[in-house]
């Protein structure tokens, strides 16, 4: 079957590289099609993968091992003294995570892919099928049949309108803004940053919460180089812009209201255009695959942010999808395995991020009140049982990071 599969993949990004890597490895005959001219790898801020998913990916020869990551292993909660613009620590967690800087991670991934046709400037206008019942991508160049076709085309995907026709991502009441802040900017800051090296740090405050860690820089940010020492400080700030503010600057004003003053003083150095600020939101397609078409990646689900797992989701339905094709013993039967097992992930994760909204964003605790005993069991009620990367060994909750989705509990 794999020798003469043709894959076309909609959408040349994190997820569109890795289900062509998957393809590639299966024996496929991969098309890639994205819609931009440019090279992705400026796109995008910091991201995090479990550690056990990057040996994976290292070792199945989706990762290069020369890509740089900044792995820690503790999670630091934080919150403003009562009264005061001095910090508080609330408690510490073991939470180790592997960074990445998105950017990096596409171009090891779109390396990987090889000799996969990765045609830049073309975006899809039409998916449709031929007489004998295979895909037809249709762009303003050319049509080309194909006996898979995998959606990749992000959360705003016309693919998965093809297989969720009524389905539109639901808006949370609330925004997140996200940063990526050479160093240089709060060195001034030697504490925090000490801090920041061994750990990835959540700061609470009324009505919102922030994350903080670091992550490898890329060949134009810091000293040029993708070394060990050449690093980004990110963010994630979550919170509600009052009627009438304008969103994006407003982080600053959020960030000088709540935040302990070297915190504050950090956002702030990093300026204005450091920031990107987006509306969250969720949907999930209810059955994620149907021959000829696949989803993968924000296309076939978009989870709350606090989940940290759209890239994850998108490098775990890759493995997935590379197994099905490799199990055989028919596209259908090969598609409809991968539905089985990513549905019910994507599910599990929209789930998990409506709870996590609802608890650190929406009604947020008294932060300043809660120590380290009452962070393990005011966030045990959070996950309610879930299994999370991010969380695999506080207070119990069980280990582990789904693996490649055959876990009843959501692999993240």
């Amino acid at each position: 079957m794999a020798a003469a599969l043709r894959i076309g993949v909609i959408g040349g990004s994190i997820a569109g590289c890795a289900a062509a890597v998957a393809g590639s490895r299966a024996g496929a005959d991969v098309t890639v099609y994205e819609r931009s001219e440019a090279e992705l790898q400026d796109r995008g801020f910091g991201i995090v993968i479990p550690p056990q998913l990057h040996a994976e990916l290292l070792g199945s020869g989706y990762l290069d091992a020369a890509m740089p990551t900044a792995p820690v292993g503790t999670r630091v909660w934080l919150t403003r003294q009562p009264g005061g613009r001095s910090v508080r620590e609330l408690a510490r967690q073991p939470s180790p995570v592997t960074p990445c800087n998105w950017g990096l991670l596409w171009r090891s991934l779109r390396a990987s892919a090889g000799a996969v046709r990765y045609l830049r400037g073309q975006p899809v206008t039409s998916v449709g099928r031929d007489g004998a019942g295979r895909a037809v991508i249709t762009t303003a160049r050319s049509e080309e049949p194909y006996d898979v076709v995998v959606g990749a085309d992000g959360h705003a995907s016309a693919t998965r309108r093809l297989l969720a026709p009524g389905l539109r991502p639901e808006p949370a009441p609330y925004a997140v803004w996200r940063g990526a802040i050479p160093l240089g900017a709060p060195a001034g800051r030697p504490r925090e940053l000490e801090l920041l090296r061994d750990a990835w740090v959540t700061l609470g405050f009324p009505g919102g919460h922030g994350i903080f860690y670091l992550i490898p820089g890329g060949p134009r940010d810091g000293d040029g180089s993708t070394g060990p020492g050449n690093r980004l400080l990110a963010y994630a700030i979550y919170g509600r812009p009052p009627e009438g503010a304008e969103p994006g600057p407003y982080v600053h004003e959020l960030a000088k209201e709540h935040f302990p003053a070297a915190w504050a003083d950090i956002v702030a150095r990093g300026g204005r255009r450091s920031a990107a600020c987006h509306p969250v939101a969720d949907a999930q397609a209810p059955r994620v695959a149907r021959a000829p078409l696949l989803l993968a990646g924000d296309a076939a689900g978009v989870t709350r942010p606090h989940t940290a797992t759209g890239a994850v989701k998108a490098l775990q339905d890759a493995l997935c999808l590379e197994r099905v094709l490799r199990e055989g013993p028919d596209v259908s039967a090969a598609l409809e395995r991968y539905a089985d097992e990513r549905t019910a992930a994507g599910a599990h994760l929209v789930e998990l991020g409506r709870r996590m909204g609802r608890a650190m964003v929406e009604e947020t605790p008294d932060w300043p009140a809660m120590g380290q005993g009452e962070v393990d069991a005011w966030f045990r009620g959070v996950l309610a049982g879930t299994r999370h990367y991010l969380y695999e060994e506080a207070p119990g909750t069980a280990a582990g990071y789904g693996g490649r989705g055959r876990e009843p509990v959501p692999p993240m």
